[in-house]
């Protein structure tokens, strides 16, 4: 038994220090969001401010809306004031502005309310100097949920206007 327990703890103690030989393993350091060891940014990544991952991460690309509204709060024009900043500078991007309900009510005013938020979200942009030809709207009413639950935490993350990009539409 005393040999079992040796063998146990031996083979525990080869375990452990296996898994500290290389303490770079998971990359060339710490940033998860994408710079290397030098600090140089990784095209593409979410530290990248010319890409979609960045403007997803750092800029926001959904704004939420009050039951049965499509009128944009403060927190939404802020985030709204962000991405018309980001394609200012990226104007390589097209992007389609998807409107979405929560499940309640029925499937046709919530397509047409999922078409007032999105349209909502375009007339906000062009208001602040994005061009109406590289934006488009389409609405999912109900029909693409985030969140799939009966509670208002749920429909509250369901009621939104995602912005999606698309490279190399640009004017």
């Amino acid at each position: 038994m005393a040999h079992a327990v040796v063998t146990a703890a031996l083979l525990i103690g080869a375990i452990g220090l296996s898994a500290c030989t290389n303490a770079n393993r998971f990359g060339s350091g710490s940033d998860p969001y994408g710079a290397g060891a030098s600090g140089a940014v990784t095209p593409g990544s979410a530290s990248d401010p010319t890409s979609p991952a960045y403007f997803q991460a750092a800029v926001g690309d959904r704004v939420l809306f009050p039951v049965d509204q499509s009128s944009l709060t403060a927190a939404a024009q802020s985030t709204l004031d962000g991405q018309a900043a980001w394609m200012a500078s990226n104007t390589a991007y097209n992007a389609t502005i998807e409107g979405h309900a929560d499940e309640q009510g029925t499937r046709e005013y919530n397509l047409a309310l999922g078409a007032r938020r999105a349209n909502a979200v375009q007339e906000y942009l062009i208001s602040r100097g994005v061009a109406g030809t590289r934006l488009k709207t389409v609405s999912y009413g109900k029909e693409r949920p985030i969140e799939i639950c009966s509670e208002e935490a749920c429909y509250a993350q369901n009621r939104r206007a995602v912005t999606v990009l698309q490279a190399g539409l640009g004017s």
